[in-house]
């Protein structure tokens, strides 16, 4: 990945009211092919509203959000994902009655068609080849996310949202999990990934995004996050972010 490289996505100065609460204040991030972006912050501080107006979920009350230069806030979420760009959810909600394969193949059938994965090599990759005939109400809740993710790989995206995914995996799953998203940037994705495991940001991401109250107030590696007092303050308390 090269920082040379024009964005493949732009987050713009959004802005993101509630009544009048502002989960996004003027929140802007720029994410390009290749990259994985961590977004973190203290609960509360807009990661998962930012991912939600990215994926088409809310349109944005001001700002733009660009992808391949083009504006895209507020285009539907089913519109988005055969352009490109998908996402995992915090709590997966699969179709419980349908099997593993079923869930997949219905993804992929809102996805981008001209570039539609093998979905048995999809299965096999994320270890779900043997679960593909299993019911998805009869799946763990760590199965159930890496379903979820298959679900959102199926749609062949160039763009992906990752919504803490590591939450409730065991030291294992998670090594797992982290080596699957590198491969996935390795191979061009482009990922931006929110989570509040710190080891787990560190594994995954080539920089991060760090919010308090609906804006970003720091950019740049996790280790130099951690280093810095503004970071370190918002994190730890004391601060009216916190």
């Amino acid at each position: 990945m090269s920082p040379d490289r024009a964005p493949l996505l732009q987050v713009d100065g959004v802005t993101k009211r509630f009544g009048g609460f502002r989960a996004l204040d003027s929140m802007s991030l720029e994410l390009r092919a290749g990259e994985v972006l961590g977004l973190v912050g203290p609960n509360g501080s807009g990661k998962t509203t930012c991912i939600n107006v990215i994926s088409g979920l809310y349109p944005p009350d001001a700002g733009r959000v660009l992808y391949q230069g083009r504006s895209i806030g507020g285009t539907a979420a089913h519109r988005l994902a055969r352009q490109g760009i998908n996402r995992t959810f915090q709590s997966p909600k699969p179709f419980l009655s349908l099997t593993v394969r079923e869930n997949v193949e219905i993804a992929a059938a809102y996805g981008n068609r001209r570039q539609a994965p093998d979905l048995e090599a999809l299965l096999d990759s994320l270890g779900l080849g043997a679960l593909s005939e299993k019911p998805a109400a009869e799946l763990n809740s760590a199965q159930q996310k890496t379903l979820d993710l298959a679900r959102a790989l199926a749609t062949a995206p160039l763009v992906l949202l990752v919504d803490e995914l590591a939450a409730g995996l065991n030291p294992s799953e998670l090594s797992v999990m982290a080596d699957r998203l590198r491969a996935l940037a390795a191979g061009g994705m482009a990922l931006l990934v929110v989570e509040h495991l710190m080891g787990f940001i560190d594994r995954v991401t080539d920089r991060v995004v760090v919010m308090a109250a609906g804006k970003e107030f720091f950019g740049g590696t996790l280790a130099d996050a951690t280093r810095d007092p503004e970071v370190i303050r918002v994190f730890l308390g004391g601060g009216k972010h916190a």
